[in-house]
Parts: structure tokens; sequence; C-alpha cells
């Protein structure tokens, strides 16, 4: 795969929304760039955690033990559900109970069923050339995707209506985690 269609695939990957970006976005909404600037590093430690033993070993893993992959998408889909009902009963601001931490960016990211793409189908062989490099990109665009939707959730901040604004923001992200929820667990049953 040349590095314009790995970049591109991972992109879109990546800016589509999902359970890490919904966190960078909520993270920018309770507060701001310094929060989001906090969460970074532990989103790109959470699909470097996922992503390269799998490049390594994922393949001939999964294929030995496909209950496995079983297993991790329904351990993905429990967490995601747990965010989801924490973020449904956030009513303030300073309730850290289901806010935001750079452990749960870091737990949500190493579930996130976009790091089993990128680790076992975007990504080369380790024994390739390009391995080192793609990772590099790959490196670089989780930093800049995580401050782009970090962005958009600091933009919900401002105004009189800030508070009132995040906690529509904590529901609509309750709801779209809940759902991703459902979807993986739906995933499973189908296979």
């Amino acid at each position: 795969m040349s590095f314009a269609a790995f970049a591109s695939a991972v992109l879109a990957l990546l800016l589509s929304p999902g359970p890490t970006n919904v966190l960078m976005a909520l993270a920018g909404a309770q507060g701001g760039w310094r929060r989001v600037l906090l969460f970074v590093p532990a989103a790109l430690a959470g699909y470097l955690a996922v992503v390269v033993p799998l490049a390594w070993l994922g393949a001939e893993m999964l294929g030995r033990w496909p209950l496995l992959a079983v297993g991790l998408k329904l351990a993905a889909a429990g967490w995601v559900m747990v965010l989801a009902v924490r973020l449904w009963g956030l009513r303030r601001a300073g309730d850290r109970a289901g806010g935001v931490t750079a452990g749960r960016v870091l737990v949500t990211t190493m579930l996130n069923p976009k790091a089993l793409i990128f680790g076992l189908v975007l990504l080369p062989a380790p024994a390739d050339e390009a391995f080192l490099p793609k990772l590099l990109l790959f490196c670089l665009m989780v930093m800049g995707v995580s401050l782009v939707w970090g962005s958009a959730g600091t933009i919900a901040q401002g105004g009189q209506d800030g508070a009132s604004r995040l906690q529509v923001i904590r529901r609509v992200a309750s709801v779209w985690l809940a759902v991703v929820s459902i979807t993986l667990i739906a995933g499973v049953l189908r296979a």
C-alpha cells in the first residue's frame, strides 16, 4: 500500500466518530485546550499498546484463537457501554465520577475497534521497510486527529450557555457511545 493510500485510509478511520474521539471532544468541552493536550499522549499510548503487538503477532494469534477476537470485541463493547452510562449520569461540570480522565482515554483507545484495523490490516508487517515510517505517520495522525476532536469540544465550551451546552454534548456523546457498543455486540452475535 502506498503512503498516500495508507495515510488516506488511516485518516478516514481516525476522523470517524468513535469512543476515543468522543472522549477527546468531551475533554475539550470540559476543560479546554489544556485538558485536551494532557489526553493526547494517553490516546497515542492506547493505540500503540494495541497496534504494535497486533502488527507483530496479531494475525497469527487471532488465527489460532478465534475466540480471542470475540472476547476483545465484547470487552470493547462493555467498556464503551460503561462510558455511555457514566456520561449520561453526569450532572455538573465538576462531577468526576464519569468524566474524562487520562486513564479512561487510554483504556478506551486500547479497546477501540479501530486499533484492530490499524494493527491487522493497515500497517505493514514489521519486517517491511515501510513499517517504521508508516508507524511514525500513524502516530502523527493520531495526535493531529485528537487535537481536531478536542478543538471541536472547546468550541462548545464558550458563551453563557456553556454549561447547558456541555450537558447536551454529554448526553449526545452518551447515546453515540451506547450505539457503538450495541453495534459491536450485534456484530459479534451475527458472526
